[in-house]
């Protein structure tokens, strides 16, 4: 595997792990929050979409869709599903038909910027997140579901 994949699977395995802390101990009535444009199961949906779109798009059928929100435990679950189809892509020995650099400045950019979205808006909702040091954070390439290990040092 080249440098420039592993770097992505390490980054979508970061990408993991925040969506993880940014989702996890939300009540559901999160999910329908309104007060900040998109309701989190919107912003969701589309980062699911997105990472559907940039599976199709390295295995080089590339197709968008704007997917209508399914009920929260299952628009979680679907978009960890995304990430790990688009991990285990990059893990295999397949082709990639798009460039590490557009996928990272795209997508998964797209995609930190949205869990930073969530994270504000837990706040908001009455429901903030713990904050920690992810410099130290325990990130694995490959552990891209929602079970991730503790905070290393979470913030008091």
């Amino acid at each position: 595997m080249d440098n420039k994949r592993e770097l992505l699977r390490h980054t979508i395995a970061a990408l993991a792990y925040r969506a993880a802390r940014a989702l996890n101990g939300a009540p559901d009535t999160f999910a329908t929050f309104d007060g900040c444009g998109r309701k989190p199961i919107q912003i969701l949906a589309h980062m699911g979409d997105l990472f559907d779109w940039a599976l199709s798009t390295v295995q080089g059928s590339e197709r968008w869709h704007n997917s209508p929100p399914v009920p929260w435990p299952e628009e979680k679950t679907r978009f960890f599903a995304a990430l790990k189809a688009f991990d285990d892509y990059l893990a295999s020995d397949q082709p990639l038909h798009a460039a590490a650099e557009p996928l990272f400045q795209g997508p998964i950019a797209d995609a930190f910027t949205h869990i930073g979205q969530m994270a504000m808006m837990r706040r908001l909702a009455g429901s903030p997140t713990c904050g920690e040091n992810f410099f130290v954070a325990k990130i694995i390439a490959g552990q891209v579901s929602a079970e991730q290990p503790a905070p290393a040092q979470p913030f008091r």
